[in-house]
């Protein structure tokens, strides 16, 4: 029984175990992990250029387009009529002229023509009636009276035939004939508007590239403006990197980002910073940057408009001293670590440096080896008594 009880006391009075590592020299690298979105660096919207239904639509969202392909096709009553409307007011133009080109119209000039003959053919009897009175009058066979008759008859039928050859040739005048060609020229300038409204209905590919975004179906109504798609080239990508408030001290232009995408597990396509933000934004329930980087995508696998993961290598220093995080305390305002010394718990005051995710650069407190404590939950005091555990 004595030795149980000299046993539990030893055990009682025993420093208690506390967990330590060791600070060591290594080159640290501040990687700032965030989200992004990714977008073609060089893209184009395509947009409905007039009103309709989509009758046809021929591409789908990864596929690849040439520059002028159509990509879909609208169709518009309107569209359709007016071309329908301005041909058939050209048809009706080109009747007149050439009505005008004939001298007027066939059944005027079959009428006209008609009573010109005959004309001809009284005024042919008249004069040789006239001709017969006045060899008459002359032997005294026929009087004066009855020449001034057979005259006036012969007058009056030539006056008739020159009614109607005025009339005849008024029938096209030189003023109506311009006034149909300056209405051709206007309805011809109509049927190619219409032609070229109608046209706005095929749409085709600004440029060449790979279709990321379609927005309407087939059998849609369009209004002018309307989004159709977005083309782009996916060689390379622009991303829309979120940075918090607080980090966007760490981000200067020309670092660089590697980007990962859950879909490709494994992949990584590499960039750097473009452009850093000029204002504070919120996203969702943060308050961010939108640094923008851009990357190589050479074979296309990374998809405009996904949603990826982001890593800026903000910055990074060789042969550093450093201690892991949470090894860090905060006491009385100051920051510092606990120190195993010789079985004994020191307060050590800190100048730390830069860091990433894990660990801590130190500048001034700590050499190489020291044995610094981890994390523990327990009271703790400078002096204590405690056994060492390296982690």
């Amino acid at each position: 029984m004595a030795g149980v009880g000299l046993w539990i006391y030893r055990w009682k009075s025993a420093p208690p175990e506390v967990p330590v590592t060791q600070a060591r020299v290594e080159t640290l690298v501040d990687m700032l992990a965030t989200n992004g979105k990714t977008e073609p660096v060089e893209y184009r919207i395509v947009l409905a250029e007039r009103e309709g239904t989509l009758t046809r639509l021929l591409v789908e969202k990864g596929r690849q387009v040439a520059a002028g392909a159509v990509i879909a096709d609208i169709e518009s009553r309107d569209a359709r009529s007016s071309v329908d409307g301005a041909m058939a007011r050209v048809a009706q133009v080109k009747a007149e002229l050439e009505v005008f080109d004939q001298g007027g119209r066939a059944a005027e000039i079959a009428e006209i023509d008609g009573g010109a003959a005959r004309l001809k053919l009284q005024l042919k009897a008249a004069e040789r009636e006239l001709e017969s009175s006045q060899r008459l009058a002359e032997k005294k066979y026929a009087t004066a009276q009855e020449v001034a008759q057979a005259r006036d008859q012969a007058d009056q039928l030539r006056a008739q035939l020159r009614g109607l050859t005025a009339k005849r040739s008024a029938l096209v005048m030189p003023a109506d004939k311009a006034g149909a060609q300056a209405r051709l020229r206007d309805a011809e300038a109509a049927v190619e508007i219409a032609k070229r409204r109608l046209e706005l209905g095929v749409v085709r590919a600004p440029i060449s590239g790979t279709v990321y975004q379609v927005e309407p179906k087939t059998g849609a109504y369009l209004e002018p403006g309307s989004e159709l798609a977005r083309i782009g080239r996916v060689d390379k990508l622009r991303v829309t990197v979120y940075v918090d408030e607080p980090e966007l001290g760490r981000v200067a232009v020309g670092m660089p980002v590697t980007i990962t995408w859950d879909a490709l597990a494994g992949k990584e396509w590499k960039g750097t910073v473009e452009k850093i933000p000029s204002q504070i934004v919120p996203f969702g329930t943060r308050q961010v940057g939108e640094v923008i980087c851009v990357i190589d995508n050479p074979g296309g696998e990374l998809y405009p408009g996904a949603n990826v993961n982001a890593a800026i290598r903000a910055r990074s220093v060789e042969n550093v001293l450093t201690i892991p995080k949470e090894t860090l305390r905060r006491e009385n305002g100051v920051e510092g670590v606990y120190l195993v010394v010789n079985g004994l718990l020191k307060w050590q005051p800190l100048k730390t440096g830069i860091s990433n995710v894990t660990r801590t650069q130190v500048l001034e407190g700590l050499k190489a080896g020291d044995a610094v404590l981890l994390p523990i939950d327990r009271p703790l005091k400078d002096g204590m008594i405690v056994k060492s555990v390296s982690q």
